[in-house]
This record gives structure tokens, C-alpha cells and sequence, in this order.
């Protein structure tokens, strides 16, 4: 067994396949497209990189490419946690200890080496992507939502890291009857008429000013949450360009006040993972059609950020915004995963719990002193 850092183009693609190989006889697994994950690896393509250092391996048993992993340092990351945290992530491998070892060892090593002394993950390259899935395996993963076989955790664990931090997900289902609370109902309705909010979509005309706008909402709301450092408006902007073709603008909300002013957002994405099931992650020839076909009638949905401003937490508008969320895109059939929620987020997770939210899954971030 041999473990090498990706150094070429014929590396690089490998590490991209890999999960292909892995996973193809996995029925819950839904392969993300190609395309999508050649971007996340190139900084031309990927804001995300252009603050960091990073190096990528490859494990390889009698030739055979068998695990992969990424080993980095975000400057942005450590700049704002003052910590010298290095991170790993896109970890994949076989089910066999010595090679998830020597990945992990690489990694480690190659972090030592620029001084960090916390080796944390597993972290994506790709935002709100982290962690590794403990409990509820099934149902399919949702949009940019990480899956994982259970040995994973035994993986880790076994080479002796450690929860640093739990990270939950709720599932509403209308399918199963859901409705929003009446007392709910009546509370949003006195916080309408009290604080004089009100909730608006975002614009698709000027989409990028809106993203733009509930970036500075999330870097202001949540900047004193585990894990947090600021997106930069670079990144909001690839986000805006790669958000166009999917979002349905009525599920991406901003709440203001009585003078238009944005004080909060929730931002939640049509789950694509339903189109991209069984498509092998290539949209041509055919998986175009099935693309603007399914995307209009899609009822499955992730929350996949929200967030108010300092001044206004406490004023329940955050229920306010999970109420219009839910108002905007609901049908018979809608599921809506709200995810990540932070467990000891006891303000955010009690007023889920009210709103009739029912536990789903949960992942999990590990560290480990280098």
C-alpha cells in the first residue's frame, strides 16, 4: 500500500472517481455531478480555495486507487477562530483500518507541518458541508448534504479522534399531515403586527444584490456559532451563479422591517438529488430532460441556512421565516430537512421542537490533537 499526494491531472480525476467506484452498489447513496466536483477542486471555478492550502491524497493497494483524502488550512478559518485548526475532509476508503490509518496519518503529518495542532473533520470544500452521518443513515441524502457508510465513524474513532461536535437535522412532512401549529400561527401573526416585518423573496432579476445581502445577514447573525467564519462576497457571488439554474425564488426569503431594512433571511434549495438519482452524476445525454422536467415539480426541500440579525433575535423571527418558508412552497406531498442546527443550539432546536419538526439525522465533526 502506498499513499501519494495528487500531483497530476490523470491524480486528480481518480480522486474524483473514487466515490463513483465506492458507492455504485449503494441504493442510498446519489451520485452528485461530475462536473460539480471537478469545480469544488479548482480555484478558477471555486472561491473557497483561493484562501486556503491544501493538499490532496490518494491511497493505492496493489496499484489500486482504495481511499482518498484532503488535508488544509483555510487562512479565513483560522483568522477568525485564532486557532491553529487544520482541517481535513473528502474522506472516502475501503473498509480496512490500515488504509484509513495511513490517509489520516498523511494528513496529519502534512498539517504538522504548517504548524497546526488540531486536526479537525470531516470539512468539504464546499459550504455547509461537514461532519460525518451517526444516526439515520436512510432516507437518500439530500442537496449538498454529506452521506456516509456507518464503518466511516468506526474509522475514525479508531485511529483515535474524538466528537468535537454534533450537528442535527429535522424533517417536516406533509405527507404525514404536518400543518404549522395553530399557536404558532397566532404567535407569527402578533409578530407581524408588533415589529411591523415583513417577508419578501428574493428577486431574480437582481439576484446577486439579494445574495449578496443575505451574506452580510448570515456573516452578522451567526458569526458566534461553532464552526463559523465569514463567506466572502466573492463566494456569494459563485453562489448566485451556480444557485440560478436550480432555485425557486419563493423559498429563498429575506425579512425586513418597517423601513425595508433586512434584519434576517432563510434560504432553503430544491433538492436536486432527486433528479440526479440514477443519472451516475452526467446530465448528458439525457439527464437534461429529466432536469427541466422533475425541477418545477420538485416537493422535496432542504433549509439550508437561516439566520437574524443580534438586534432582533429573541423577537421570534426566526419562527417567522420557517412559517413563510413553509406557506411559500408547501403542496401535500412537501418534505423539508432543516439542517445543520448546532446541538446545543438550545434557542434554534426548542423552537423547532414547537414548530412540530421531528428528528431526522445527525452527523458528526471529530478533532484530534496533532
Amino acid at each position: 500500500m502506498e499513499i501519494t499526494p495528487v500531483s497530476s491531472k490523470r491524480d486528480l480525476q481518480a480522486f474524483i472517481d473514487l466515490p463513483y467506484r465506492l458507492y455504485r452498489a449503494d441504493p442510498t447513496w446519489i451520485p452528485p455531478l461530475r462536473s460539480e466536483q471537478r469545480a469544488q477542486y479548482a480555484p478558477e471555478r471555486n472561491p473557497m480555495l483561493r484562501h486556503c492550502e491544501y493538499q490532496l491524497f490518494l491511497a493505492r493497494l496493489e496499484g489500486k486507487v482504495v481511499g482518498r483524502i484532503s488535508a488544509f488550512i483555510d487562512h479565513l478559518a483560522l483568522e477568525h477562530w485564532k486557532q491553529p485548526i487544520g482541517l481535513f475532509g473528502s474522506f472516502e476508503s475501503i473498509n480496512d483500518a490500515r488504509v484509513a490509518n495511513a490517509l489520516f496519518t498523511a494528513a496529519q503529518d502534512w498539517l504538522r507541518s504548517k504548524g497546526m495542532k488540531i486536526m479537525r473533520g470531516p470539512w468539504s470544500f464546499a459550504s455547509q458541508e461537514w461532519g460525518l452521518v451517526v444516526e439515520g443513515f436512510t432516507p437518500e441524502p439530500v442537496i449538498l448534504a454529506p452521506y456516509n457508510p456507518p464503518f466511516y465513524n468506526d474509522l475514525l474513532t479508531g485511529f483515535g479522534m474524538l466528537k468535537a461536535k454534533d450537528l442535527l437535522v429535522y424533517i417536516i412532512d406533509c405527507h404525514e399531515s404536518y400543518r404549522v401549529p395553530e399557536r404558532i400561527l397566532q404567535l407569527t401573526d402578533k409578530v407581524r403586527q408588533r415589529y411591523r416585518v415583513h417577508v419578501r423573496p428574493v428577486n431574480m432579476k437582481r439576484l446577486e444584490e439579494d445574495v449578496l445581502t443575505i451574506t452580510r445577514l448570515a456573516n452578522a447573525s451567526i458569526c458566534d456559532n461553532w464552526g463559523f467564519y465569514p463567506v466572502t462576497e466573492e463566494e456569494a457571488r459563485a453562489m448566485a451563479r451556480d444557485m440560478k439554474q436550480i432555485v425557486n425564488p419563493d423559498a429563498i426569503l429575506i425579512a425586513e422591517d418597517e423601513r425595508n431594512a433586512p434584519i434576517g433571511f432563510a434560504m432553503s434549495l430544491p433538492d436536486i438529488n432527486r433528479v440526479l438519482k440514477g443519472l451516475n452524476g452526467r446530465l448528458l445525454p439525457f439527464g437534461i430532460f429529466k432536469m427541466l422536467f422533475m425541477l418545477p415539480r420538485l416537493n422535496r426541500y432542504r433549509m439550508w441556512a437561516l439566520g437574524v440579525i443580534p438586534e432582533w433575535q429573541g423577537k421570534a423571527i426566526d419562527t417567522l421565516l420557517y412559517r413563510a418558508t413553509y406557506e411559500a412552497i408547501y403542496s401535500k406531498k412537501l418534505r423539508l430537512e432543516i439542517n445543520y442546527v448546532l446541538e446545543d443550539n438550545d434557542r434554534m432546536n426548542n423552537a423547532i421542537s414547537k414548530l412540530g419538526a421531528k428528528p431526522l439525522r445527525r452527523y458528526r465533526v471529530y478533532e484530534m490533537t496533532l
